[in-house]
């Protein structure tokens, strides 16, 4: 019995909480309608495939707001047409800044390409600066950001195999902050990450850095933004491709005869467009990544994308984006894609 009315009271005050928060939720369903064309360079040549899916990026989430000082946020998405976080976070405003504990994008995410394909694939591996959704405690403070994450202990490119033990210490740490000037907004970013490996009888340090700087510029219906990273074992921190394809598998250090080799990484991006009215918005956009391992070979690996799109607003919340494009690689067995279609989308 005693039991029963502990059970009782602890819904009547989750109850209580959940009426006095405001909810408001919202929703996103995006399908994506391809054609590609993908060649492997110095191998076979591929056919024309049609391919129509939900993308992982359709979502469903709410923001609440419990005071003026307590608020939160969820999403799901729909990765592999199954339910995951996007995101999950509750964020205190103390005054002279804000703390927020959960997973929030980190504070090197700058998701200024509309580019659609790939799942709005936004050149996010391709010359962006994104280091992506992650669980974290961070500090905000009147346009700088600070946030503590766990290491991603990745060793070698491709998905290959590393059989090494690694060890943690300290939490991977990137800091972010704006600059806002009206019609020019200047971001700069920095991210660090260090672990231990084994890498034969002898414990090794993988050091990791990115080095990023951005521009957003606005006026009369023309935008324009790029940015510019440098970094070391830059995968670690940041999303990069450099295979001709959208995997995100590359810019780690390799263990390769008995030591291990740093990997040297430089990217860019930068978009361009025009709002004609409010249907039309058009967009072109490049971007460019290189990789280059320490170890004095012919290692050093590059690809480009290039897009134009076309935004078309039917209705309030209900829009298409035609779209075509090429993803470039360059090294023997790399790919290179053409493609052309559309993304669909309807925000509720």
């Amino acid at each position: 019995m005693k039991k029963t009315i502990v059970v009782l009271a602890a819904l009547a005050l989750m109850m209580g909480s959940a009426y006095a928060a405001e909810w408001n939720f919202y929703g996103s369903a995006r399908i994506a309608t391809f054609w590609d064309d993908t060649d492997i360079i110095s191998g076979d040549d591929g056919n024309t495939q049609y391919s129509e899916y939900l993308q992982v990026n359709a979502r469903i989430g709410a923001n609440v707001k419990v005071s003026d000082e307590l608020t939160g946020r969820f999403e799901y998405g729909a990765s592999g047409g199954n339910a995951n976080i996007r995101l999950l976070y509750g964020q205190w405003d103390f005054g002279a800044g804000k703390l927020t504990v959960g997973q929030d994008y980190a504070p090197m995410s700058w998701l200024w390409s509309n580019q659609v394909y790939g799942h709005d694939g936004d050149l996010l591996a391709q010359g962006a600066l994104y280091s992506h959704r992650a669980a974290q405690i961070r500090l905000d403070f009147d346009g700088f950001k600070i946030a503590f994450l766990n290491p991603d202990t990745t060793v070698n490119n491709n998905g290959a195999g590393y059989a090494g033990d690694d060890q943690v210490i300290i939490p991977a740490i990137e800091v972010g902050y704006t600059l806002d000037l009206d019609m020019l907004v200047l971001d700069f970013g920095a991210g660090y990450s260090t672990f231990e490996t084994t890498v034969g009888s002898d414990e090794e340090d993988v050091d990791s850095y990115v080095l990023g700087l951005g521009a957003q510029f606005n006026t009369a219906g023309f935008f324009m933004k790029g940015d510019v990273y440098y970094g070391q074992n830059a995968g670690n921190l940041i999303w990069i491709s450099v295979d001709g394809d959208t995997a995100i598998n590359d810019g780690f250090a390799e263990v390769s005869g008995g030591k291990l080799i740093d990997n040297q990484c430089i990217g860019f991006m930068l978009v361009a467009g025009y709002k004609i009215n409010d249907t039309f918005t058009v967009e072109a956009g490049y971007g460019y990544n290189q990789t280059d391992l320490d170890d004095n070979d012919e290692d050093e690996d590059e690809s480009a994308t290039y897009y134009i799109n076309t935004t078309i607003n039917l209705a309030p919340g209900v829009f298409v984006v035609p779209e075509i494009g090429f993803l470039d690689g360059s090294e023997d067995g790399d790919t290179e894609t053409i493609y052309y279609g559309m993304k669909w989308q309807i925000n509720f």
